[in-house]
């Protein structure tokens, strides 16, 4: 028996929300990557790990504020949480590897197609993974050109943002690569979502559960306390306030030998006339 499916229950305010957590997430993840790239020190990894895991929050988070609007008539849905979890983790993993390729070798070529494809596929993976953790008396089937199209649209979206860490153009810059970032990923989770139709079973009367905003909310939780405390370690971070990062250039860059400054000739200050004469006239001998 085919189901009814209706994707925004609460109207516009599950998208719009879904959407500013998907910002956020991909604000922090730029800033902290953003950081990483102009500095090559010790604190690079602490940077880069951050910055993953705060686009995986905030991807993670996007998708599951979305589902609260996620309903099928006749049909209470219920949510299995190692399944859930286990999709967090999929998206900090694989996000994480995206970024420290980068982050490592610099957003050019090869380093950003790879750091890009393999992001992409995360976000991608993070979404049908979580899709996969529904639990209701009846199956999901997907459209192959709609999933494809969604994982396309994922892999594009994380390679620009990658590429705009890599630009370094002042803090404007991230918000607004932050901004089209969230537009792409909540693109492709609600692309992933027109190609889902349901099939009920139809074994039994059917039954009363929570809303999914009450199943939802708990687990909610930690990703989005998460995600405040990286907002303040990037907001109090002095080298990241008011834009005073160091420009690029200034400090070794990744994929670039570090070297020491040019070696410049040593210039000695000219003698006075008086002072060289006497000099020249001191070493005469004074016997001939």
């Amino acid at each position: 028996m085919q189901g009814t499916v209706d994707g925004f229950s609460y109207g516009l305010v599950t998208p719009v929300v879904a959407y500013l957590m998907a910002c956020l997430g991909g604000a922090l993840g730029l800033r902290c990557t953003t950081r990483a790239l102009l500095h090559s020190h010790s604190w690079r990894p602490g940077w880069l790990a951050l910055g993953s895991a705060a686009i995986g929050s905030g991807i993670w988070t996007m998708h599951f504020v979305a589902m609260m609007g996620f309903t099928i008539d006749q049909a209470p849905i219920h949510y299995d949480k190692p399944t859930t979890y286990a999709s967090l983790g999929v998206a900090v993993v694989m996000v994480g590897v995206g970024i420290f390729i980068v982050g490592y070798r610099g957003a050019t070529g090869t380093a950003l197609f790879t750091g890009g494809t393999i992001t992409g596929l995360g976000i991608a993976s993070m979404h049908y993974l979580g899709m996969a953790g529904l639990r209701f008396d009846g199956r999901l089937e997907y459209n192959t050109v709609t999933v494809a199209a969604s994982v396309a649209i994922g892999m594009a979206a994380a390679t620009a943002a990658l590429w705009a860490a890599g630009q370094v153009r002042g803090f404007l810059w991230s918000v607004g690569a932050s901004l089209v970032m969230g537009l792409a990923v909540s693109g492709m989770h609600y692309t992933g979502m027109a190609a889902v139709s349901v099939h009920l079973h139809g074994t039994g009367a059917p039954g009363e559960g929570d809303s999914p905003a009450t199943l939802l909310a708990p687990m909610l939780i930690g990703p989005l306390t998460f995600l405040c405390l990286a907002a303040a370690v990037v907001i109090f971070d002095p080298h990241m306030v008011a834009g005073r990062l160091s420009r690029p250039g200034t400090g070794p860059q990744p994929g670039v030998p570090a070297h020491n400054g040019a070696h410049r000739p040593v210039r000695r200050a000219p003698l006075r006339p008086g002072r060289d004469l006497g000099r020249r006239r001191s070493r005469a001998p004074q016997n001939r």
